[in-house]
């Protein structure tokens, strides 16, 4: 049912928008907004296959995840194999700043003022909320997911899904341009892709990243802790809560990875039975991502613009 629902209004959007576009292209983008929700939904699918929580199946849920890749334009192999190294450590504040994960991995204040100015120009400009939120992640999922610049030659098998899930695209989108043209096929495709990526990473970026979420470091980093304490219960709305696939639970998924989306909220209610677990509302998901930095004096994350007042002279 799942498959139903996520899958056929997305594949019905794409079509809304196609015929929009002989009307204006103002209405198609508008339809763009829809859309990009259910591909959320659709990578929230691929993600549960990606932990082989989805089906009791290996063999479903790799067939189902890389289906699902050609929706989201990421590379499945490749993306379930760097999500689970997220998975085996994260809130650690011993991981540093791992480049290119600028969303699940934070630096302490005393980190970042031991940075030479121009680094630390350079790791508070990627963070900014315009750039960390709104430019940064449609250039992740289309030109950044294209090339394996981050995999390891070791892995063989990552590195071929990034290069069948580009040749894929390619014989579908020329499919699509001969058909309906180019200009349609930008138009409907990277809109989507626009509104999806910046709904995802958004979503991804508090779920860690949160008032009250702890981090850990210099070995006193535990699992339970960091489940149930440094990952969040977004609690949405039941609508956007069925968009986002429930992913709002957080802390349970981190808790155990191998239970679906579908059971979250069961697994939730018998988790806050034995630990409470404080909710996160939408408001406070808005201004979540501007938390950046790991303050060691005060226990808590703190903005940019925090330390930038602690160095100003009175």
């Amino acid at each position: 049912m799942q498959l139903v629902t996520s899958f056929g209004p997305f594949l019905a959007g794409c079509a809304a928008m196609y015929v929009a576009c002989d009307f204006s292209p103002w209405l198609a983008l508008a339809f763009a907004i829809p859309t990009g929700a259910f591909m959320v939904r659709v990578f929230i699918v691929q993600h549960d296959c990606g932990h082989g929580s989805f089906f009791a199946s290996r063999r479903a849920n790799t067939i189902v995840g890389r289906l699902c890749s050609l929706c989201t334009f990421t590379p499945f192999a490749s993306w379930r194999r760097q999500h689970a190294q997220h998975h085996a450590e994260w809130n650690n504040l011993d991981r540093g700043d791992r480049g290119s994960d600028i969303y699940s991995s934070c630096l302490t204040v005393r980190a970042y003022l031991a940075l030479s100015p121009w680094r630390r120009f350079a790791h508070r400009l990627v963070r900014h909320p315009l750039i960390a939120n709104f430019l940064l992640p449609p250039l992740i999922f289309v030109l950044l997911y294209r090339l394996p610049f981050d995999t390891p030659r070791t892995w063989v098998r990552e590195r071929r899904s990034v290069l069948l899930t580009n040749a894929s695209f390619v014989a579908l989108f020329a499919t699509l341009v001969l058909l309906l043209g180019w200009r349609d096929v930008l138009l409907v495709h990277l809109s989507i892709m626009v509104v999806a990526s910046i709904l995802g990473v958004w979503l991804f970026t508090l779920q860690h990243r949160f008032p009250g979420a702890q981090w850990t470091g210099r070995g006193a980093w535990r699992y339970v802790d960091a489940a149930m304490d440094g990952s969040s219960w977004f609690d949405l709305p039941i609508v956007l809560r069925w968009f986002t696939g429930n992913i709002g639970f957080h802390h349970v998924h981190h808790l155990n990875q191998r239970i679906p989306n579908y059971r979250l909220a069961q697994a939730h209610e018998a988790a806050r039975a034995v630990r409470a677990v404080p909710s996160l509302g939408l408001r406070a998901g808005l201004a979540a991502p501007r938390l950046t930095l790991w303050d060691e004096t005060s226990g808590r994350l703190v903005r940019f613009c925090d330390v930038a007042r602690r160095e100003t002279p009175a």
